[in-house]
């Protein structure tokens, strides 16, 4: 069956944020077993805070202490519990890298840390942006790496991570992100990207938000008779290798878009993957400098960086076309 994108859409906005906390709820009606923990940042009105009130025997509120919520997050799945764990993005990463390494990769325990405010959704400015995330989970044995391109696959990932084994990192941004997929009727595997477009020209590949960006990027690039290939590259670890290699033999030029430093995230790993294959071709990475962010609203900041549909398409036609 054919993905069916926004692709010919107005943009459509929802927030992953939302969307999982409904599927939460969904999934304790069913009689699904799992714990939630979260720092103090859920707030009553919002469909997770729902569920905590709903359910407040499953859950777990640790106050403003990221480091400790992962750790007893790690120690409830010790337990034998199934943990989804709502950890506020940017400090998640580096605050509580240490649990992350040593309570939960090492013991190899199925938590689920849902990293809100990716990239830089919070608007915050660089004490509250996460660039970084992506390259340390990487370098973590045992983390599985999720980042959902919009509501709808967020809530299929928490759903499909209850039948995944270890730990697991779920990425999603601050809300109201623009929708990618037009339905839920396609395939989902975790650790299997999506072609969510053909394209004989190029390849773009995003992840998470980006998947939307190169998706307009592919349009804009269309009306100049280009025709761009477009991945959800939605699981970053484990990598679907074989996409990208069949993308680079398809086009012979891959460009990676993503809401995070351009070192050791996406870009990195797609480049990992076309060197140790030996395969020459046109690539590029697109992403956030080796630089502090600029402070701003996102989309001001995506666009100050080309890292908007406009920018990617007018770095693809200089460089390659």
């Amino acid at each position: 069956m054919a993905v069916e994108t926004t692709f010919d859409f107005n943009q459509m906005l929802s927030s992953a944020r939302e969307a999982y906390g409904v599927e939460l709820m969904k999934m304790v009606d069913e009689g699904l077993d799992f714990a939630f923990t979260c720092s103090d940042n859920v707030a009553s009105s919002t469909s997770t805070g729902k569920f905590m009130r709903k359910y407040p025997e499953r859950c777990v509120n640790v106050g403003i202490a990221e480091a400790n919520q992962v750790g007893i997050s790690a120690g409830l799945a010790l337990s034998g519990k199934i943990v989804f764990s709502q950890v506020f993005g940017p400090f998640l990463p580096l605050r509580a890298a240490d649990q992350i390494h040593t309570d939960i990769a090492y013991n190899d325990v199925p938590v689920r840390l849902i990293g809100t405010h990716s990239g830089v959704t919070s608007g915050g400015g660089p004490t509250h942006n996460v660039i970084a995330d992506l390259s340390f989970y990487r370098a973590v044995p045992n983390l599985t790496i999720v980042v959902p391109a919009d509501a709808n696959q967020c809530a299929r990932v928490v759903r499909e991570s209850m039948k995944y084994p270890g730990p697991m990192i779920i990425r999603i941004a601050r809300g109201a992100e623009p929708d990618v997929y037009k339905n839920n009727d396609y395939e989902f595997t975790i650790g299997k990207a999506i072609t969510i477009k053909e394209g004989k020209d190029l390849t773009l590949i995003g992840t998470g938000n980006s998947v939307h960006w190169s998706l307009m990027a592919a349009k804009e690039l269309q009306e100049k008779g280009i025709t761009a290939r477009v991945i959800d590259m939605h699981t970053i670890k484990p990598f679907d290798t074989e996409a990208v290699l069949q993308a680079v033999k398809a086009t012979g030029c891959v460009v990676t878009v993503e809401d995070q430093s351009i070192n050791g995230g996406l870009g990195g790993a797609v480049a990992e993957v076309i060197a140790e294959a030996g395969i020459l071709c046109k690539f590029k990475r697109i992403g956030l400098p080796d630089e502090f962010s600029v402070i701003g609203d996102p989309d001001e900041i995506y666009k100050y960086y080309g890292l908007d549909g406009h920018g990617i398409a007018e770095t693809v036609t200089k460089l390659f076309f």
